[in-house]
């Protein structure tokens, strides 16, 4: 369980298939049914593109767009920014990108 938690921190793409495929690269004899049993007695599932994920809610509110219409013809006239994190062993860190929108630059 170890060394199946220990790859699945390298490699969370790996489904059940590749994981015993790669255990028994390692030269263990190992069945998928239990690598299967074990990686869900440890929570583990890969990490895959879900279906209609990007559909929104339907009592979902829609906000128009403001710069639709905004002629951006010079500098500090519009900025941008986003926020997110990125996950660590240790924590987190934050990212921030702030950007004015004539030039490009942040």
């Amino acid at each position: 369980m170890r060394l199946l938690d220990a790859q699945y921190t390298r490699t969370p793409l790996y489904g059940v298939l590749r994981m015993t495929a790669w255990r028994k690269q390692q030269g263990y004899g190992v069945n998928a049914k239990r690598v299967r049993r074990l990686l869900r007695l440890m929570g583990l599932e890969a990490i895959y593109p879900r279906p209609h994920v990007s559909r929104a809610a339907a009592e979902h509110r829609v906000y128009p767009y403001l710069l639709k219409d905004v002629v951006i013809a010079s500098a500090d006239h519009v900025w941008s920014a986003d926020i997110t994190y990125i996950r660590l062993r240790q924590g987190f860190v934050y990212v921030v990108a702030i950007m004015e929108w004539d030039s490009r630059y942040g």
